[in-house]
């Protein structure tokens, strides 16, 4: 069975996959991949189900040795990656050989990198999820050491990659009401929406906090407002009037006001969101979200999958091949003839 052996990682690098949703009655969040997408781009280009298994590197990655021959892919926040001194692309699929090590430096933009093996990550499933959610005290990061199994390999083969939208430099975010919307004055909602919020560099997968300039946000009556259900979205409100996006690993319950709700295919880009980033926000109606939300999942993997290709193209397959400049440099062919003369 293939494997990868840790033979050093950074401090915030964990298996994770969807998570456990439909536990919130139980006290215990969702969890899985901070950036669902990311799974999503590794499973199309390996050729396997989006509930496989892959590590995801907060920041950092580390070295990592193959027991077998193994195909990986590299997606989320692009981060170095060298194969035995050689740099490979990111959002890419390689092979590792047996004995080979690849090593996965500092995040080059966003945060979150993920590291899927064919097969997916074949650790331990704990109530239907191999995901560690550290918050709850179910696994634990990843340390040097350990040596990871992979599931079969199927189809997957290397060479691949996937062209995919920049989701790492902030922008705007999509948000519906929430259960406090209303609380918050017309005035200090149209204010929310017209301020350029920056990512605090306090943040984890539980959530991030977003720093503005200006006057504190409050609700009306927010010092009454009972502890009750939250989800990754929300957009607490804390005592100090600075909003924080609660993300995959968050607490089930709060009691801070929510002005409203980051809609699923946008969390990533809070997630993504490097130190310094900046982000707005925007309402939209929970309808449009809905439409918006089913249109994207309607054969979402099959679009993914489509937009795969070759790391290098195949001149046979190339309808613009006598677009390219393909020799350089031509002469009058007695160069040589001078020089020895």
């Amino acid at each position: 069975m293939s494997a990868l052996r840790v033979l050093s990682a950074g401090p915030g690098v964990t298996v994770q996959d969807l998570g456990r949703p439909g536990r919130l009655a139980c006290g215990l969040s969702r969890g899985g991949a901070t950036d669902a997408l990311a799974l999503a781009e590794g499973a199309a280009l390996l050729g396997q189900a989006t509930d496989c298994a892959a590590l995801e590197m907060a920041g950092f990655g580390g070295e990592f040795e193959a027991t077998h021959d193994v195909t990986v892919a590299l997606t989320g926040a692009p981060m170095r990656a060298v194969i035995e001194d050689r740099r490979i692309p990111w959002n890419a699929t390689h092979l590792l050989r047996a004995g080979q090590r690849l090593e996965i430096g500092g995040a080059e933009a966003g945060v979150y990198g993920y590291l899927h093996v064919a097969g997916g990550f074949a650790t331990e499933e704990i109530m239907d999820s191999r995901s560690a959610h550290v918050t709850a005290g179910i696994g634990a990061p990843v340390m040097a050491g350990q040596t990871l199994p992979a599931g079969p390999a199927g189809t997957a083969r290397a060479g691949l990659r996937l062209d995919v939208a920049d989701r790492f430099a902030g922008g705007t975010v999509r948000i519906v009401a929430s259960a406090q919307t209303a609380l918050f004055s017309e005035a200090e909602r149209a204010r929310f929406v017209a301020t350029e919020f920056v990512r605090d560099p306090r943040a984890n997968r539980q959530g991030v906090r977003l720093a503005h300039e200006g006057a504190p946000f409050r609700a009306e009556e927010q010092l009454s407002i009972l502890s009750e259900i939250i989800v990754p979205g929300d957009v607490q409100m804390t005592g100090e009037g600075t909003p924080y996006v609660l993300l995959s690993e968050c607490q089930t319950m709060g009691g801070y006001p929510r002005i409203g709700t980051v809609v699923p295919d946008d969390l990533p880009l809070v997630a993504q969101a490097g130190p310094g980033a900046r982000l707005r926000f925007r309402f939209v109606s929970l309808d449009d979200a809905v439409a918006d939300y089913r249109r994207a999942r309607a054969g979402e993997a099959t679009r993914l999958s489509a937009a795969v290709r070759p790391l290098i193209r195949d001149p046979a397959a190339m309808a613009d091949l006598l677009s390219y400049q393909l020799v350089g440099g031509v002469t009058a062919g007695d160069d040589l003839a001078r020089e020895e003369g």
